[in-house]
């Protein structure tokens, strides 16, 4: 539902500060994920956490795809796309890889190995954001 939203704005007034809120919208999600533990309530905790970090993501995934295929003339929009859908898709392999890691323990272990697996998701998102602000050119009249 706000990914199509998002696109649209992207296309507009271009990717830049989708790509830089975004992230940092994710990276709040995640920082709220950090509290979550075993005794926590799914309603008060882990809901809010996920919540964010969907709304970050459907505000940056759509300008993400707007950007790169803005980025290519014509005759190569198909390979940028291709391109695009490769990266995200090897994204979540080795998000599914990685995620036995901390699956693989149990009790308070497991709950720590989560807490630090979700501060250093957001570490990555904050260094998206900011590669998104040094790195994507300001449209003209900004």
């Amino acid at each position: 539902m706000a990914s199509p939203l998002a696109g649209a704005f992207a296309a507009r007034t271009g990717p830049r500060w989708p790509l830089i809120i975004g992230p940092l919208v994710v990276a709040l999600g995640f920082l709220l994920a950090v509290r979550i533990g075993a005794a926590q309530s799914y309603w008060r905790d882990v809901l809010p956490a996920l919540v964010v970090i969907a709304l970050g993501m459907a505000g940056a995934v759509a300008p993400l795809t707007t950007a790169v295929l803005m980025s290519v003339d014509e005759h190569h929009v198909g390979a940028a796309s291709g391109l695009n859908s490769a990266v995200a898709r090897t994204g979540g392999l080795v998000t599914t890889a990685l995620i036995g890691a901390v699956l693989i323990t149990t009790g308070p272990s497991l709950v720590t190995a989560f807490a630090i697996a979700a501060v250093f998701a957001a570490v990555v998102c904050a260094a998206a954001s900011l590669s998104a602000f040094l790195l994507i050119a300001r449209p003209p009249g900004q």
